[in-house]
């Protein structure tokens, strides 16, 4: 006979589902993170995963939904702390500091997220594109950062600045310095 759990064990197991699947796969990738190994770190047996989770690309889904809501609620409060260009400057850094420390943020393009993006249902995949849309608006609408250039060019701009994360391992300084040194740079060449 199956084990229930009361209402406040199900949300402690949950949050550990949660906090080892983006361990795991910050660390494995997704193809590697296996639900047996999930289920182990937070002391649950296989047949009750499904009690929290409908499958692991639910899971998975959960956990990036949860680290882009994080990081635009987190930019957000940068944001509107210091509403001008190094408020900008501000929010980028943190985000790419997110990015480093969640590598699944900028490992979109490898087989392994492609794998994930086809198993995901319909309504998952539109919660992601979601986030990633209002992440992409996070710096056009606030209303006391005025662009100097076109809103294609900033989100442009600023998405591949945070993708130099990829070369990180292969700068002469350290990344996070020559990272916070572009994020200054472009911040007041996009906003007056």
């Amino acid at each position: 006979m199956a084990r229930s759990f009361s209402e406040q064990e199900k949300e402690k197991i949950r949050e550990r589902l949660l906090t080892a699947c983006r361990q795991n796969w910050t660390q494995h990738g997704y193809k590697k993170t296996g639900i047996d190994e999930l289920c182990r770190q937070a002391g649950i047996s296989k047949g009750a995963f499904y009690l929290f989770f409908e499958s692991k690309e639910a899971l998975f889904c959960e956990v990036l939904c949860r680290v882009q809501e994080q990081i635009y609620r987190e930019a957000s409060q940068i944001l509107a702390k210091r509403q001008d260009r190094y408020g900008a400057a501000e929010a980028l850094k943190y985000i790419y500091r997110e990015y480093d420390e969640n590598h699944f943020l900028y490992d979109a393009d490898t087989g392994d997220y492609q794998t994930l993006k086809n198993r995901l249902s319909e309504e998952q995949a539109g919660r992601l594109e979601e986030w990633n849309r209002l992440n992409q608006r996070l710096f056009l609408e606030q209303p006391r950062l005025k662009l100097k250039v076109k809103e294609e060019l900033a989100v442009s701009a600023i998405y591949s600045l945070v993708m130099t994360i990829r070369n990180k391992d292969v700068l002469l300084c350290g990344h996070l310095e020559v990272f916070d040194f572009m994020a200054d740079g472009l911040a007041a060449q996009l906003y007056e």
